[in-house]
Parts: structure tokens; C-alpha cells; sequence
């Protein structure tokens, strides 16, 4: 990160938790004994990431890391379901994208705007009393949970979305060329690293159409490795269609043009093979610096000993400026034109399209295996993922829920294996924090 641009972050994110379903009954006059009225607990906040043509760094996120969703509200009385808690949004520049940090699994690549990606999912709530109401149970004192939402450690990487990438050793005028040919404002000075943050510039075209010129500082031999301003903007330059290579043609810095735009190239093809198949303009500037049979005879060296042609313009005085933006539209007007297709296409479909979140729910596995630690030879405990999901769901202090726990482990064996584990009558067996009188 340099300055108030920032590329790259780590972020956290949690998702509500959905909210307990209650345990309630009817209370109305005359009536001495109403029926369970225990409503359900709300879904809790899910956190959903947006792309936006609004942002266009990731800095926001160097002040604020964390972020959390609502909780579902509990279940009420009268069969009254809790609230969902708020969803979270979370607004991105388009071209990030989106990794889980533990597995650096890329979850999404957020290429155009207005794409949405579900993060975290808050979990569902709870199933109040009501809902347990059976012709043999018919008074149930037994409510769920809410299930823990979702949380994840997440890497934001932000690739800019340029057009065009403007590359090449510090001081051969890359910011001249972009305020040149675009409304950007930039810093100019006679010093290497004057740029040091991206500049971003719009090209308008006569035929009413733009194109996006992304200027990346801090190119110079071993930048891959992380030299110079280091390869954190190397990155930006993979998502470009086209990269104007621009040469100091005046020699005034540097001796050789050649050397430099191989050593360049050398940077761009150790980074990312991605970037030695881009399409290349490569730009003579400063040509009004020197005299013409001079530049013509330097032009002429640099095609012989490269092999590529090179167009001379001058960035300061705006010579061949016009011809140099043609050549590098008709590059890209193609893609230009389909991606912005895509892009009318997908914010018509997204903007009335409503975000469907389905809750993390619970549902209690089939077969659940037990375990049985042996504490001494009359304490025993009872253990195993299925019966740590049972107890996130259901209050084991509570009569009917304990019920309904045992009843779920018996038809999963818990006799048998109490009784193949040694376990005898009058013995302590716990489950969770809750201990019972085994009687086979």
C-alpha cells in the first residue's frame, strides 16, 4: 500500500446468527391451558460483496476490517417469528477480486459492475415450540436454536480495469503522455517515482465512445522481484488489452532505448505469462529533444537490433498525439464495444434481479457415531460430531429436548455401545454439560 492507494487487503467477515426459536403458550381468559404459540427465530445477516464503478481503491478497508451481520431476532409469543437481522454490503472496485485467505481459493473474479457474491450466509432460525405440537407430544417444551452464522477470512486483490496499460522505465514521460491524451491530473516532475500510485485517465474518442489508460509506476529491472516501487502494480496491467511501451528516445537518462525496453519486457514476462502475450505498442516520446537525423538514425537502430517497430511522438508537445490514440483504439474498439455490451446487458438483468440467500441450516445426519471416553470406571462421556451438532441445536437442560437428543442417539445404537463400552447400571454418562443415571 503507498500513499492512499491500496491494491491488496485482508478482511474478516461474519455472518449472523439465526435467532432461538421460543418456548411459549396461549394465555387467554377462560382458557386454563392454551396450546404451544412458540414462534420462530429469524434468519440471521448474510455479508454479500458488490462491485462498483464508484470505488476505485481498496483504502476504505485499511480503517475498517472486520464486519458483522445482525443476529436473528428470537421467536416471540403468538407464533410471532423473530426478525432477520440486516445483511451486510460491502461495495468493492470492479476488477477485485475476491480469495479465501485460508485455502486462497479465488471465489470470485469481480470483472464488470454491479456483481454480487455471497461471502457469508447467516444462519436459520430457530423452530419455536409451535412447530413441535404432535397428537402424542401435544404440550412440547422444546424450541431450536439458531444455527452460528457463517464467518471467513478473506484477501481483496484489486486489478484495475484499464483499457490501455502505460509502461516504462521512470521519467520517460508517462505522465506527460497520459494528461496529454486524457482528463487526468496528475504529478509531473524531473525525478524518478513521481508516480507512485496508478494514474487512471479516460481517452475520449470523436465517435463518442472512451477507453480507460491506466498509467503503472515503478517499472524497472527487477521489479518482479520487488524492486524499485516492487511488482505491486504489475498486477493492474493484466486485465489491459493493450500496452503502450514508451521509450526515452532522447537518451538523456538513459544510454540505450534497446536495453531498456528488453529489460522491461524481461520484468513483464518473469511476472505473469499473461503479460507477454498482450498486444504491444511500442512509443518513441521525447523526439522533440533531439535533432531529426537523430532520431531518425536511433529509430532505425532500435528497429534492427529488436525486431519491432516503434512510433516517435512527443508526449510535451503533442506531436503525433492524434495518429498514436487512433492506432491504440482500433486496437481495442473491438472489445471495447462487446464488453460494454456485456455490461448494459448484465446491469438491466442485476438491478431488478433480488439477491436469494439461502440460510445455513441444520440437519441432523442420518447415522450419527458415537464415542465413549471412559473417565474412571463409573464416569463416562459421550461424544462425536453429530451429537455436537445435536447440542448447538437443542438446550439439553431442557426435558423434551433431552428427550428428543437420547431418542435421536438410541436409534443410532446408544445402548448397545454404552453397554460394549462397559458402561453398567447406576454409572454417570454425560453428554455435554448434562449428567445421567445410566438404567439399560
Amino acid at each position: 500500500m503507498i500513499g492512499d492507494f491500496a491494491d491488496e487487503v485482508n478482511i474478516k467477515v461474519f455472518a449472523g446468527k439465526g435467532g432461538d426459536g421460543a418456548v411459549s403458550f396461549r394465555r387467554e381468559k377462560y382458557v386454563e391451558k392454551g396450546g404451544p404459540d412458540g414462534g420462530d427465530g429469524g434468519d440471521g445477516g448474510s455479508i454479500i460483496i458488490k462491485s462498483t464503478l464508484n470505488k476505485n481503491t481498496l483504502v476504505d478497508f485499511k480503517y475498517k476490517k472486520i464486519f458483522r451481520a445482525e443476529n436473528g431476532e428470537n421467536g416471540k409469543n403468538k407464533k410471532k417469528a423473530g426478525k432477520a437481522g440486516e445483511n451486510v454490503l460491502i461495495e468493492v472496485p470492479v476488477g477485485t477480486c475476491v480469495y479465501d485467505l485460508e485455502t486462497n481459493e479465488l471465489l470470485s473474479d469481480l470483472k464488470a459492475p454491479e456483481q454480487y457474491l455471497i461471502v457469508a450466509r447467516g444462519g436459520k432460525g430457530g423452530r419455536g415450540n409451535a412447530r413441535f405440537a404432535t397428537s402424542t407430544l401435544q404440550i412440547p417444551r422444546i424450541a431450536e436454536k439458531g444455527v452460528e452464522g457463517e464467518s471467513k477470512n478473506l484477501k481483496l486483490v484489486l486489478k484495475i480495469v484499464a483499457d490501455v496499460g502505460l509502461i516504462g522505465y521512470p521519467n520517460v514521460g508517462k505522465s506527460t503522455l497520459i494528461s496529454r491524451i486524457s482528463n487526468a491530473k496528475v504529478e509531473i516532475a524531473d525525478y524518478p517515482f513521481t508516480t507512485i500510485v496508478p494514474n487512471l485517465g479516460v481517452v475520449k474518442i470523436d465517435t463518442g465512445y472512451s477507453f480507460v489508460v491506466a498509467d503503472i509506476p515503478g517499472l524497472i529491472e527487477g521489479a518482479h522481484l520487488g524492486k524499485g516501487l516492487g511488482d505491486q502494480f504489475l498486477r493492474h496491467i493484466e486485465r489491459c488489452s493493450v500496452l503502450v511501451h514508451l521509450i526515452d528516445i532522447s537518451c538523456f537518462e538513459r544510454d540505450d532505448p534497446v536495453e531498456d525496453y528488453i529489460l522491461i519486457r524481461k520484468e513483464l514476462e518473469a511476472f505473469s505469462h499473461i503479460l507477454s502475450k498482450k498486444k504491444e505498442i511500442i512509443v518513441a516520446n521525447k523526439i522533440d529533444a533531439i535533432e531529426k537525423d537523430t532520431l531518425e538514425k536511433r529509430l532505425a537502430d532500435f528497429k534492427n537490433r529488436s525486431g519491432k517497430d516503434i512510433f516517435p511522438i512527443s508526449a510535451y508537445t503533442g506531436e503525433n498525439i492524434q495518429e498514436l490514440i487512433t492506432m491504440v483504439w482500433n486496437h481495442i474498439s473491438k472489445e471495447k464495444i462487446e464488453q460494454q455490451k456485456f455490461f448494459q446487458k448484465r446491469l438491466k438483468s442485476t438491478v431488478t434481479e433480488k439477491i436469494k440467500i439461502q440460510p445455513v441450516s441444520y440437519e441432523p445426519d442420518p447415522f450419527i457415531k458415537i464415542n465413549v471416553i471412559k473417565w474412571d470406571n463409573e464416569t463416562f462421556e459421550i461424544v462425536g460430531d453429530g451429537i455436537e451438532k445435536l447440542l448447538t441445536r437443542y438446550d439439553i437442560n431442557q426435558k423434551d429436548s433431552r428427550l428428543l437428543i437420547l431418542n435421536t442417539l438410541e436409534k443410532n445404537g446408544l445402548n448397545k455401545i454404552l453397554t460394549d463400552a462397559g458402561v453398567k447400571e447406576g454409572d454417570t454418562v454425560y453428554i455435554g454439560n448434562f449428567a445421567f443415571e445410566y438404567i439399560p
